[in-house]
């Protein structure tokens, strides 16, 4: 049932906490009453416990109270208003949604802005979860991403307060972050953040190391209030949907970038006993350079040696990359490095090449352990090799078009691969949604086995009273465990047709037929005391 805005947040908690009454000015004799909540279009109206609907023009947002008969107690139309303004709240499931911001939607001016360092990741969960429709949070803040995932008991209000926190922690206008900001709702914000986990999203389609940033959101916001069943639920799923694209697919495999093909061409030129022997030399320490290193020492090169003008930049790389041994040439000793190499790679600024026929020609051969060839791999632009080079017997040449043809061919095979990832997150997407799906009747199962132990205990004591003092302990153990196998073997069919986790045939709407049925049978008011926690627990918040 749709409900004015105007009993949202500390209205509503007002409106249901009070305990006040109400008394009309004139009071017709009959208790017949009617009460009014005004929306744009439509007006519900609660006559004697039964709720309709029916066209309305006003513009209001007001709560109007007719009273038609006189003396009707305003509290019991209270209690009906209560119920039905608390339909949105228990009766729709709560929704999670996804408010971000990516390299694909905003400048990476704005993302610095709003960017949240790890340590505060659990500040930040607590003050959003302090917001009045936020019950869940989570932060991923990456160098490409800054993405904010709730659970919201009302989708517009809760993307609005998010919008807002966002705003003032990063002194950015709210304006300026809706035009940049993408939102996702339920099952689009699930597969969104599969999507993200399995690589999908990212530049280098399919690369690691954002699977390893989720895993320390996981990390990170465990043990946080805030970061609850089903958000925690959701970065879980999404690690073990990040794995399991990456298994199953390969899509991790292959070069997709130019100094990652460079490492890969080299490996595959050199046969696989030469890739642990193999002498290797960089020509320049930029970025590049830096990003080949990189790609070598993840293929499991032990040592290199670096050309460079400088040897501070080669100095923060022995920093950055303390797994390999780099060893540092000044340029005055490139060639006499050359002559000691048997793969070469060339990344420097230089307007003229490094390496001509003349240069190379007195180069001394290469072992046959290496494959017999010198290998000079020219990752710059303008070339550091000229195109004379490969005409010598010995020496094998390439440069940036022969990597871009590997690298298109490894990004179409990640593109199929990429189409089989999306089959696997529809599979994944089923299983959580039905996850969250029994969630709705966890209250349910908890009331129920709290009535049952009750009976239980209560019997329990009167049987035990009856048997007298001079029952050992033996007996009194037996007895309460016979009464705890009892309970538990005729709570076993109910609480088994509760369960919904897809797996069965059993449909989600049987599941909560079963659950309805139940909460009549046994009085046990599950929608309303879960509303009342949710009331209670954003009032102390607020206290």
């Amino acid at each position: 049932m749709a409900v004015s805005s105007a009993f949202a947040g500390a209205k509503l908690e007002t409106l249901f906490l009070s305990n006040a009454t109400a008394t009309p000015a004139s009071s017709p004799p009959t208790s017949h009453y009617q009460i009014g909540v005004s929306c744009k279009s439509r007006r519900t109206l609660i006559q004697r416990g039964i709720v309709r609907c029916e066209s309305h023009s006003t513009a209001s947002s007001d709560v109007v109270v007719e009273n038609s008969s006189g003396n009707a107690s305003s509290i019991s139309a209270l209690e009906q208003l209560k119920t039905s303004a608390a339909d949105r709240y228990t009766k729709e499931k709560s929704s999670i949604i996804v408010i971000g911001l990516s390299i694909h939607t905003c400048p990476v001016e704005m993302r610095e802005k709003l960017a949240i360092p790890e340590a505060e990741w659990p500040r930040a969960i607590k003050e959003l979860c302090a917001l009045n429709h936020i019950e869940e949070a989570a932060v991923l803040s990456t160098c490409n991403r800054m993405e904010i995932y709730v659970v919201a008991l009302s989708q517009h209000r809760g993307v609005k307060e998010v919008t807002e926190w966002m705003s003032k922690t990063g002194g950015i206008p709210v304006s300026e972050i809706s035009d940049h900001r993408f939102l996702l709702y339920n099952s689009d914000a699930t597969r969104h953040i599969f999507q993200v986990s399995a690589g999908l999203e990212s530049l280098v389609l399919g690369e690691g190391q954002i699977l390893a940033q989720v895993k320390q959101v996981a990390k990170v916001s465990q043990g946080v209030a805030g970061f609850g069943r089903n958000i925690s639920g959701l970065f879980k799923h999404a690690i073990m949907v990040g794995k399991r694209v990456r298994t199953e697919t390969k899509i991790a495999e292959g070069a997709v970038s130019v100094s990652s093909a460079a490492v890969e061409l080299a490996l595959m030129k050199l046969p696989n006993s030469a890739h642990s022997i193999a002498r290797v030399l960089l020509i320049g320490a930029g970025k590049m350079g830096k990003l080949v290193i990189k790609h070598l020492m993840s293929k499991g090169c032990t040592k290199i040696v670096v050309v460079n003008r400088s040897v501070e930049r080669v100095d923060l790389l022995r920093d950055e990359f303390k797994d390999i041994e780099i060893v540092y040439k000044p340029l005055d000793e490139m060639m006499s490095s050359a002559a000691e190499a048997d793969v070469i790679f060339t990344s420097t600024a230089s307007e003229t090449p490094l390496f001509l026929k003349e240069h190379v020609i007195d180069l001394p051969p290469v072992s046959e352990s290496v494959g017999g060839n010198r290998l000079f791999i020219d990752i710059s632009v303008p070339r550091n090799v000229g195109s004379c080079v490969k005409d010598l017997e010995g020496t094998k040449a390439y440069n940036v078009d022969d990597l871009k043809e590997v690298v298109a061919a490894n990004r179409e095979d990640r593109l199929r691969k990429a189409r089989e990832a999306e089959m696997i997150i529809d599979e994944e997407l089923k299983l959580f949604e039905a996850w969250r799906d029994s969630l709705e009747t966890v209250p349910t199962i908890r009331k129920l086995r709290a009535y049952a132990e009750q009976i239980r205990t209560s019997d329990l004591e009167k049987c035990l009273e009856k048997m007298g003092d001079n029952v050992n302990n033996n007996t009194r153990k037996a007895v309460e465990v016979l009464s705890r196998g009892i309970v538990n073997k005729l709570l076993h069919g109910p609480l088994q047709h509760l369960r919904y986790d897809g797996s069965d045939d059993r449909t989600l709407d049987e599941t909560l037929e079963n659950m309805h049925a139940l909460n009549r049978m046994f009085n046990l008011e599950t929608e309303m005391s879960v509303l009342e926690e949710k009331i209670r627990a954003k009032v102390e918040k607020q206290k």
